[in-house]
């Protein structure tokens, strides 16, 4: 508590942001590491946190290293094994399979997919990482400014990008609270 979902924490509670995130990673994880298309990596902060409840016994635990979230990711871009990557946030209650395997089909065609958030962020950013690795993808990015996607997506502009579909993350009370409303399937 206090480690993961500040934002949310302060409109909910540090207990219910905490229980939001145990709950939603431990689901995501379980759903995407079963999938035998790809291989699962958690990229975990601190660094030297270890495998706990919830982490597949499938997946690779990756340290992400220090520094906003931008340095932590594109580190995490640069130190995954050669070949297509796609990042997404553990906060995305709607994602499924077939959300992943979209968007490695699109990063086989183009260099970067992007699934946009409704906030003006993203839940996924996937990148094809051949002949290179893009670097500088999230330079000056204003992380939870509202405009995190177009910062990212102006910082890859030499590169052949496409859309991955909308999906809507849990980052505040508002979108808890309408996560909570939902129709359940």
């Amino acid at each position: 508590m206090g480690a993961v979902k500040t934002r949310l924490a302060k409109d909910i509670g540090g207990v219910r942001a905490t229980q939001f995130y145990r709950q939603n990673f431990a689901e995501t994880a379980h759903r995407l590491g079963a999938d035998p298309r790809w291989q699962l990596h958690i990229a975990v902060t601190p660094d030297g946190a270890r495998r706990w409840p919830g982490v597949p016994e499938n997946a690779t635990i990756i340290q992400q290293g220090r520094g906003h979230l931008g340095q932590r990711m594109d580190r995490v871009f640069q130190t995954l094994p050669n070949g297509p990557a796609i990042i997404i946030g553990a906060d995305i209650p709607d994602i499924q399979p077939c959300h992943i395997n979209r968007a490695f089909q699109q990063i086989r065609r183009n260099d970067v997919a992007i699934g946009p958030a409704g906030d003006g962020g993203y839940w996924l950013i996937g990148m094809r990482r051949r002949p290179v690795v893009p670097r500088g993808a999230f330079d000056g990015v204003e992380w939870s400014s509202g405009m995190e996607m177009w910062q990212t997506l102006n910082n890859l502009t030499r590169w052949n990008r496409i859309w991955s579909t909308e999906l809507q993350d849990v980052d505040d009370g508002d979108d808890w609270h309408r996560w909570r409303r939902r129709p359940r399937r």
